[in-house]
């Protein structure tokens, strides 16, 4: 392909800024457009009152993903970053009614391995054979999978990677939930290592078991905080991004990809004007991308596509301001429901509902930094799976400022908030709140025009995960291409951070499977 002089970038996330970033870098003319005022995407931030919210991603995994990226850039996370070790990495609470007893996991293989041990007999070595095989996986994805743009099958084929099809074939054809059960019983461990698989956009009956490979990241690597909040990590790409010329306009919303002969040619805004461009990439939401701003004709995942796809789930978001102290929780701390299969039958089943109860995530940034909360106040950010927005219908809603969302919103934000008093023993948890805000799939939607306001992206189910998922390039349309969370390589910000790299791959018609590689010194 002819190197583009001129790329428009739609969207302003983590995706967009980083390949407008890496596009840049290889010489080309970069305009980024997003359509809201603040940049960031679903990695965004809220301040209210003293408090810094961010109203998304919180898990910072996968370290040398990023690392790569910042030194295909001439720098280092540490660099950029000020990045600290958590220690717990994470709380675990079940509910009180179990009686069992909350646990604090630890990463580093000794720590995770001998609280296994302590929970089940026999399951630290388990575990130990598990993370082995999850570390391989982890590897095998890394150099064969997440860096490949699918464009022909040799990766696919190579003799090494066929001679693996026999270890390969169960981890694809059988669930995470199936994989995990087979070599631990007790409840908590199951769901330790089960839960990643909402990080995934799904449920660990239906993710396949490849995915084990995630707790390899938490348990073997351990987990990382950005100190200031996941804002500080967009701020960085944003700084690498206009210091290599990337001009970047907010409140530009894009309402059509221009083609000229089933070729895209720039793109027209809400204001009127247009402008001109060799490439287009869209990082915005994919179906939004495709149903809205293309014609019939041209799309390469029409509507009829959609109808056959799992979304990730919705998410209800709470980002609360608490007076005083709370610490019964650790800055991750995850609350499991006891009925594990009843919970994901609500979300992604055949009646879709909220959880009751719920198994949930808190974070509290103030137990490792004090900027994000006015002193001897709190910072808590929680979220709830829920089901993504039905095809047509209403759906649960969308929040609010101070209970000002809509009412099945705030109710179910209310139960959320008495839950989390009630199993890690906070009583007073309702009276102390002081600042309180809702997000729910409805604004989803609205804010980001994500797809059934699904939170995440494409679920990763086996239908939806590698190959089979999304293409980084339209099938219609020369010089329009694809990054973000549903289209290769999938869902987080290291996964968007390689979409990023993938539109540079395609670019240089770079068919490897592999990671670009890096400049000699940084």
């Amino acid at each position: 392909m002819t190197p583009p002089r001129t790329a428009v970038v739609i969207g302003g996330g983590i995706a967009g800024l980083a390949t407008a970033a890496l596009l840049a870098n290889e010489g080309c003319a970069v305009r980024l457009l997003e359509a809201r005022e603040q940049l960031g995407g679903r990695a965004g931030s809220w301040d209210a009152d003293g408090f810094r919210f961010d109203t998304g991603p919180s898990w910072y995994l996968m370290p040398e993903v990023f690392e790569h990226f910042f030194r295909l850039l001439g720098t280092t996370a540490a660099d950029e970053l000020d990045l600290v070790p958590l220690d717990p990495a994470y709380r675990v609470y079940s509910d009180p009614a179990t009686g069992r007893a909350a646990l604090d996991v630890r990463s580093g293989r000794e720590a995770a391995t001998a609280l296994f041990e302590s929970v089940e007999p026999g399951a630290g070595a388990a575990l130990g054979a598990y993370l082995d095989s999850a570390g391989d996986a982890y590897d095998l994805a890394v150099s064969r999978f997440l860096y490949d743009t699918y464009e022909t099958t040799a990766g696919l084929r190579d003799p090494a990677l066929l001679r693996r099809l026999p270890q390969l074939a169960p981890l694809l054809t059988r669930s995470l939930s199936s994989h995990i059960d087979k070599r631990f019983a007790d409840p908590r461990l199951r769901q330790v290592l089960g839960y990643p698989a909402v990080f995934l956009g799904g449920s660990p009956y239906a993710v396949p078991s490849l995915y084990h490979l995630m707790s390899h990241l938490d348990l073997d690597d351990g987990v990382l905080y950005p100190r200031g909040g996941f804002v500080e990590v967009i701020a960085a790409i944003e700084r690498l991004a206009r210091r290599a010329g990337v001009e970047i306009e907010t409140d530009a919303d894009v309402v059509g990809i221009d083609t000229d002969a089933a070729r895209a040619t720039g793109v027209t805004l809400a204001d009127g004007r247009s402008i001109r461009a060799d490439l287009v990439v869209s990082t915005a939401d994919l179906h939004h991308t495709e149903t809205a701003l293309l014609p019939a004709h041209l799309r390469s995942y029409p509507e009829s596509w959609w109808h056959r796809r799992t979304p990730s789930p919705g998410a209800l978001l709470l980002m609360l301001g608490v007076d005083g102290e709370l610490p019964q929780l650790a800055h991750h701390t995850l609350l499991f429901a006891d009925d594990w299969r009843e919970n994901f039958d609500a979300i992604f089943g055949a009646r879709p509902r909220i959880p009751a109860p719920a198994s949930l995530y808190v974070c509290r940034p103030s137990a490792t930094d004090a900027s994000v909360a006015p002193p001897g106040h709190e910072n808590l950010f929680v979220l709830v799976p829920v089901p993504a927005e039905p095809e047509s219908g209403p759906g649960l809603g969308r929040g609010g400022v101070a209970g000002g969302g809509d009412p099945t919103v705030e109710a179910a934000a209310d139960a959320v908030i008495d839950q989390i008093a009630r199993w890690c023993g906070i009583p007073d948890l309702a009276e102390r709140i002081v600042v309180r805000r809702t997000v729910a799939p409805g604004d989803f939607a609205a804010d980001l025009r994500s797809w059934r306001g699904n939170s995440l992206g494409l679920a990763h189910t086996l239908g939806q995960s590698a190959m089979f998922r999304p293409r980084n390039a339209s099938r219609k349309v020369s010089g329009l291409a694809y990054a973000g969370t549903s289209a290769l390589p999938g869902i987080g910000l290291p996964m968007c951070l390689i979409s990023a790299e993938l539109v540079v791959k395609r670019l240089r018609g770079d068919r490897s499977p592999g990671p670009l590689a890096e400049p000699a010194r940084v």
